[in-house]
């Protein structure tokens, strides 16, 4: 056997000269040209240390050159070795059995695996198309609808057997393991030796997976991260010999990275960061994972509609599918939605879509993108899958058509229950009286009967006020008349402008009954003088298992120099008649004269540390249990954060093989330093804890314990003292 020395990096001067140059692949990978030999074939051996060599590469033996390539892209300094081993005296390099000429002769690469039948999966993975086959879409925390092929490596402390297998004919690791590899039917025995256990560990399972969407600081398009369940505490080594073998044994792959998802396997690898640093390993941490991509298909829908920009001032409809810069503090209906910013699932964008299944996605630069741009202004075709998104010029009938199918048919109207006609304390206030004081301070009440402390305590106006102050202004003739008028029904911007006269009548040009002004003063005047009260709306639109109103009305808090708390409560009674309500309703044929406007009053809360929104379901996989969250540090909001700002995302999971929850971030705050987060783990768990009582509380009061996919929606506050405070409870409209 010959053996020629070549050099990585700086060492050439610790070597002669006429070395064969070690050049680079167009993907970056160092690479050698062999010279043609009919009598040898190659092999390819990286070291870092001159002592120890891996195998990573077979060439065969040939009358014409050709090159050799690394499997993994460089990392540090070190060494690469040409063997030219004789063909009469093959080598098994892999230890199989089958010698290296073998392997050449089937594409088997270096994997010690015997073959398996092509339908159950395969040992080598030639090329995209390959892995394609073996592929399913599933959600990962942060990465929705991304392909997935996962893989077990077996016999890792003797001679390591690497299997990829078809998810779509065994879902789990421990299903291959029996039904193709013919292990014995003993789950306990089989987890014990793959998951958790140091001692007892002969095999890896994991996960292939593939983010098409992801950019690359160098502009490169796509990644691959190779990932472990996430509350298993795989060891350097063994991570080391996964990423090893899947890069030989899948060279189509480029960019090839170790990802830790979650906090167990995230502080392993800060531990041993200088093994990595010193190994062929790429990581990528999570917040540059998630945050490299150009699309993000949030709800996976189609719709017809005009394309158009928006700048903030335009007036919007139904009819329209809007690319926003920046997400929307306020939203009218619409017939979708593309942000040129990353969103969270709990947005209220996102919520919106979902709850009037409305294609929505982050399309990077979109108003600029070549397949978007030439149809601004124009009626398109829109959808949104996993794969990307589809955008194409569409008809006018097309466009009539859809919305005659997706508008519902019937008209109808919210429930209204005028018979409670006193401002209510929410001690006295029950969930059964939603329909006289609203949802969402019924559901405040109610979580005060659960959490005495960290929850608002306040009073609950009913619809009877708002009622009968429409009567005393005869504003309901009024309305009635105007969204009757056929021009306000045609023209959307004639219908923002009267409906903004609307508001401004109610807040500045009408009077109230001496006895609903009196009843406020007492109101007003039961909140000590330091304390400023806060008036939320509460309509009998909103907060519904069905309709979940996010964002369609408005909140205010009376400051002191304001004078007489009536002027917030027509603040808030006017915002029932805000554009965006008005479209909204007017969709589901919702009847607006039958639409009340209940106010939720409580002391206002100051100098918060942190606010969230949170859900009690794993929204990526339900079926382990988990609780999902958005926090962001201060007063700058989840749900319609500033510009710029990006809040906490995490999963709090019990997952296999741990009775803890394990905490996986997907993103972190950029308002807070490097390193820290918004939510300790202790917040975490016991807002966690929280959630839980709250589920199974708001489960049974809205009749829905056989629904397995019902769940709790909450926003909450660390507030100045360090507490948690839920300030809202209301159902997931998923």
């Amino acid at each position: 056997m010959k053996a020629i020395l070549l050099c990585a990096y700086f060492c050439a001067p610790l070597l002669g000269q006429n070395i064969p140059n070690l050049t680079k692949t167009e993907d970056g990978k160092f690479q050698v040209e062999i010279a043609p030999d009919s009598t040898h074939y190659s092999r390819l051996l990286r070291s870092r240390d001159l002592m120890t060599w891996e195998v990573v590469a077979l060439g065969p033996s040939s009358t014409e050159p050709y090159t050799l390539a690394d499997s993994v892209l460089p990392r540090p300094d070190g060494f690469y070795r040409v063997d030219l081993v004789p063909t009469n005296s093959p080598k098994d390099s892999d230890g199989d059995g089958r010698s290296d000429l073998a392997e050449l002769a089937v594409n088997h690469g270096l994997n010690a695996a015997d073959p398996i039948p092509t339908l159950d999966g395969n040992i080598f993975l030639a090329s995209q198309a390959s892995y394609d086959a073996l592929s399913k879409r599933d959600n990962f925390p942060g990465a929705q609808n991304v392909k997935e092929v996962k893989f077990l490596i077996t016999n890792i402390r003797t001679n390591p057997e690497l299997y990829f297998f078809n998810i779509n004919r065994n879902q789990h690791h421990y299903d291959f393991a029996t039904n193709v590899l013919k292990f014995p039917r003993n789950y306990n025995a089989f987890t014990s030796a793959t998951y958790i256990s140091a001692a007892n560990r002969q095999n890896l399972a994991g996960s292939l997976v593939s983010h098409d969407n992801y950019v690359a600081p160098d502009g490169t398009k796509g990644i691959y991260t190779l990932e472990f369940w996430p509350t298993d505490p795989v060891a350097f080594e063994w991570i080391e010999l996964a990423y090893e073998i899947i890069a030989k044994n899948a060279p189509f792959i480029t960019r090839l990275a170790y990802h830790a998802p979650s906090e167990t396997q995230r502080q392993l690898q800060k531990v041993n960061q200088a093994k990595y640093d010193a190994s062929s390993i790429h990581t990528i941490e999570t917040d540059d994972l998630f945050s490299s991509t150009t699309y993000q298909p949030m709800n996976q829908q189609e719709a017809f509609g005009r394309l158009v920009v928006s700048t903030g001032a335009e007036t919007l409809s139904a009819r329209d599918i809007v690319i926003f810069n920046n997400l929307p503090n306020d939203l009218t209906y619409v017939s979708g939605i593309i942000t040129e910013v990353p969103q969270t699932p709990l947005s209220h964008v996102n919520l919106k879509a979902q709850q009037n299944d409305t294609p929505n996605a982050y399309i990077a630069d979109a108003a600029n993108h070549p397949d978007i741009a030439p149809l601004i202004g124009q009626n398109i075709f829109y959808r949104v899958t996993a794969e990307g998104f589809e955008i194409r010029a569409a008809t006018q009938q097309e466009v009539e058509d859809y919305f005659e199918s997706i508008r519902p048919t019937g008209s109808s109207s919210p429930p209204r229950d005028l018979s409670e006609t006193e401002i209510t304390p929410l001690s006295e206030v029950a969930f059964a009286e939603s329909d006289s004081f609203g949802g969402k301070a019924a559901n405040v009440a109610e979580l005060r009967r659960l959490f005495p402390n960290n929850a608002p305590d306040g009073f609950a106006i009913p619809f009877y006020f708002y009622h009968q102050f429409m009567i005393h202004n005869r504003f309901y003739p009024q309305v009635a008349a105007m969204i009757s008028n056929p021009d306000f029904q045609s023209n959307p911007a004639l219908r923002e402008s009267l409906l903004a006269n609307f508001r401004d009548q109610i807040k500045n040009k009408s009077t109230m009954p001496e006895w609903m002004y009196l009843a406020l003063t007492d109101l007003q005047e039961s909140f000590p003088s330091d304390i400023t009260p806060r008036l939320r709306s509460s309509a009998n639109a909103e907060d519904t298992t069905s309709f979940n109103g996010a964002g369609l009305y408005d909140s205010f808090t009376h400051k002191p120099d304001e004078g007489h708390i009536s002027k917030s409560v027509k603040q808030v009674w006017a915002s029932l008649w805000n554009y965006r309500a008005y479209e909204e309703r007017e969709f589901y044929r919702i009847s607006h004269l039958s639409s009340a406007m209940g106010i939720l009053v409580h002391p206002n809360q100051k100098n918060e540390q942190a606010n969230g929104v949170a859900v009690a379901k794993n929204i990526f996989d339900p079926n382990w249990e988990g609780y999902y969250f958005n926090a962001q540090t201060g007063e700058n909001l989840v749900t319609n954060p500033e510009a710029n700002s990006t809040p906490e995302e995490l999963l709090a999971a019990k997952l296999f093989g741990n009775s803890q929850f394990e905490i996986q971030y997907i993103r972190y705050s950029n308002q807070v330093p490097e390193g820290e987060t918004v939510l300790t783990r202790t917040q975490v768990l016991d807002l966690v804890e929280d959630l839980k009582i709250i589920n199974a509380r708001f489960k049974s009061l809205y009749n829905q314990r056989l629904n397995r996919n019902f769940a709790m929606e909450i926003e909450f506050k660390i507030i100045e003292s360090g507490e948690i405070s839920i300030k809202q409870a209301r159902p997931y409209v998923n």
